[in-house]
């Protein structure tokens, strides 16, 4: 399928699911990220979710992360250059809902992407090959063509993959792993 096609068909998906579903299966994904061997690292950038888009809830993610004393990093998105500004996430950080409702931070502590180790990723669909379709504006592709070869790439979806993302770019950057709340495909 096209990029296009799967954007359509899993805002559906998604659009239908109630907001227990969605707990229950972002803690079924939190409980599969547990069984990588992803946790010896210092600097995790994870994604706030959307909650008007039913994405995955990242809270039990978090939890884990900070129980870990993990070096947690968030983003704020500037929609002129098409590029993310990354924060340490501590306890005096602002957060607020820009105009796509986004959670951001205000400011804060601003941390390369040479230092990120490990990227979780939200998207709408995965394939097979660790291809990922997000929402279109190539953030994500930008930010990790920027971060050290090695870091970490791990998708979190609800869904299982589809077999093929047919417009796949040469610039789109490849999963590492997605997790789902019954699986965890390495690619």
């Amino acid at each position: 399928m096209l990029k296009a096609e799967l954007r359509k068909k899993y805002k559906a998906l998604r659009s239908a699911m109630s907001a227990n579903q969605i707990d229950n299966l972002s803690m079924g994904i939190a409980n599969q990220l547990l069984k990588l061997p992803i946790w010896e690292h210092l600097f995790y950038h994870i994604f706030l979710s959307i909650e008007e888009q039913k994405e995955v809830s990242t809270d039990y993610i978090l939890n884990i992360l900070s129980g870990k004393d993990k070096n947690i990093l968030i983003s704020k998105s500037d929609f002129e250059t098409g590029f993310m500004t990354h924060y340490l996430l501590t306890d005096n950080t602002v957060i607020k809902k820009n105009h796509y409702n986004i959670p951001e931070p205000v400011d804060g502590i601003e941390i390369s992407n040479h230092k990120i180790d490990v990227v979780f990723i939200p998207l709408l669909a995965f394939d097979i090959k660790g291809g990922r379709v997000g929402y279109g504006k190539g953030f994500y592709d930008r930010f990790l063509a920027e971060c050290k070869p090695e870091t970490i790439k791990i998708g979190l979806s609800f869904f299982e993959p589809e077999v093929e993302i047919a417009d796949v770019f040469e610039s789109d950057i490849k999963l590492d792993y997605c997790v789902t709340p019954n699986e965890i495909y390495k690619f």
